[in-house]
């Protein structure tokens, strides 16, 4: 581990690559602890620590605090996150479905896509600007609406500022820290290691990660369950870390797990004197193609019927709308059946906007490829589309099972639902999504200067030969690297909370 760590040292540009980024996460840390002016985050801090020990995790609200990182909690500058500049970026995705004019203009190389990144940013400021003007009215004006079970009683007022300055000062800030996010992922992506937006959403998520290994190692070092009388044991203890692993494990191969379909390219006959044949090559199709966001639109979904159907059960005590609201929510089998449906949907859904087998086929065609025992046209199109199919539903399957089962830990095992979050969900997928990519990044700087990679192979093989398949043979190392971090926190508070007691 040191020896990688060393070898990104060595390297000038990627050293520069690396503080870069790290600067920058350092400054969009420090605007998710700024609090906004007028507003007091106690009583926020208090409700939501509440809600994540005893409940589970403050819902839709809590999904939202979790992608920045706590700043919604705090009442922060940078309390909308990034999630308006992902919101947009999907809308516009989606507007290029069903507008041709955008359409064109995706595919229109450089020039295109920058005027699409400029008008998705005139609409990630539309749309802080609205959800900035919502957010303040409501947590001025109704915050018990705005988070279920709020009682400013027993809490305090969130908002202790003059209601109309707050509104005017709070709308211009929380646009504004948006916006200082977008530039912020900007710059990484194009200085520094990674995806810049996405990996300020893992930042966001593992913010919350002291926390969880802090309950994780309580639980376990109390005994007893806290809602039940299960025993905790020394053999339950190896079990649930080896369990954490099974889970990742299963997750990055997911996640990069693919299905490659082997294409023949024609002859190129002679150029220059000299003869190019034809060359085997691979077309990837992965097993997850809609990445989390069918887990996204799934939980938002069926989050919010439940809130309206509870609300009109509080204010008319009809108990047919209670009964609802109840069936609607965690732990209720309904639920759970609704879930996986909308799971199942959104990914087929995602599938038919984002891949178009047709237009593989033409593209294939063109190129003078096709695949092995397949006609070109149609048939490819059809072999292409059917493939997808299998590939989606055993995608989807996965993904209703990485969603679901931190409930199962909650309700069966009565695991606090912080700990539990860390053996799946949406954060845990999009946080092993995007470090792979970053390893993979930085494997690849290492490979173009000549270096062994971050990690050793057996068998001293070529650098040639290591260039050519280092990337797919060594995620499962990759991996066990990126694991070692983390078990080593939960091994030293295990230590620690038993030597105290």
């Amino acid at each position: 581990m040191f020896g990688a760590i060393g070898k990104i040292l060595k390297i000038t540009d990627l050293r520069q690559r690396l503080f870069f980024t790290l600067m920058f996460i350092f400054i969009a840390r420090i605007g998710a602890h700024i609090p906004l002016p007028g507003i007091n985050p106690v009583p926020l801090r208090l409700f939501f620590a509440d809600q994540i020990s005893s409940a589970k995790g403050g819902g839709l609200i809590g999904l939202y605090n979790m992608f920045t990182g706590g700043a919604l909690l705090k009442g922060a500058v940078f309390g909308l996150g990034i999630m308006p500049y992902i919101s947009a970026s999907i809308i516009m995705q989606l507007l290029g479905v069903v507008m041709p004019s955008l359409a064109r203009m995706q595919t229109e190389g450089d020039v295109g896509r920058q005027k699409v990144a400029m008008y998705t940013r005139y609409l990630t400021v539309a749309i802080c600007a609205v959800q900035a003007l919502l957010l303040t009215a409501a947590l001025a004006n109704y915050p018990g609406k705005l988070f279920a079970n709020f009682d400013p009683a027993r809490y305090g007022d969130i908002v202790i500022a003059q209601h109309s300055l707050f509104f005017s000062t709070s709308i211009f800030y929380l646009t504004a820290g948006t916006m200082i996010l977008v530039w912020i992922g900007d710059q990484i992506s194009q200085k520094g290691i990674g995806g810049g937006v996405s990996l300020l959403i893992v930042v966001g998520i593992l913010s919350s990660f002291p926390r969880s290994v802090t309950q994780f190692v309580q639980f376990f070092a109390s005994g007893v369950a806290r809602h039940g009388n299960l025993t905790i044991t020394a053999a339950m203890v190896v079990g649930m870390v080896a369990l954490l692993l099974l889970v990742i494990v299963s997750m990055v191969a997911m996640t990069q797990g693919q299905r490659k379909i082997p294409v023949q390219h024609a002859n190129r006959g002679m150029t220059n004197r000299r003869v190019y044949r034809g060359a085997n090559t691979f077309l990837p199709l992965k097993i997850n193609y809609s990445g989390v966001m069918p887990i996204i639109f799934g939980n938002a979904l069926l989050l919010f019927p439940q809130q309206i159907f509870a609300y009109l059960g509080g204010a008319t005590g009809v108990q047919f709308f209670q009964s609802i609201a109840f069936h609607l929510s965690q732990g209720a089998l309904v639920y759970y059946f609704l879930y996986a449906m909308l799971i199942f949907a959104f990914s087929y859904l995602w599938v038919a906007m984002m891949f178009h087998p047709q237009q593989v086929a033409e593209d294939l065609r063109k190129s003078g490829s096709y695949i092995l025992g397949v006609r070109p046209g149609n048939a490819t199109a059809q072999f292409l589309d059917f493939t997808m199919t299998r590939l989606t539903f055993a995608g989807a399957i996965f993904l209703t099972a990485i969603a679901v089962f931190p409930d199962f830990l909650y309700f069966s095992i009565h695991i606090p639902y912080g700990v539990a979050l860390l053996f799946g969900g949406t954060g845990t997928l999009i946080t092993v999504g995007v470090l792979l990519e970053m390893m993979k990044q930085v494997e690849t700087y290492l490979l173009q200067r000549n270096y062994d990679g971050l990690l050793k192979y057996p068998g001293g093989r070529k650098k040639s030969q290591k260039i050519s398949g280092s990337l797919e043979k060594s995620e499962l190392r990759i991996l066990l690297l990126f694991l070692l971090f983390p078990v080593v926190l939960v091994a030293l508070g295990l230590v620690a909370c038993f030597l105290r007691h």
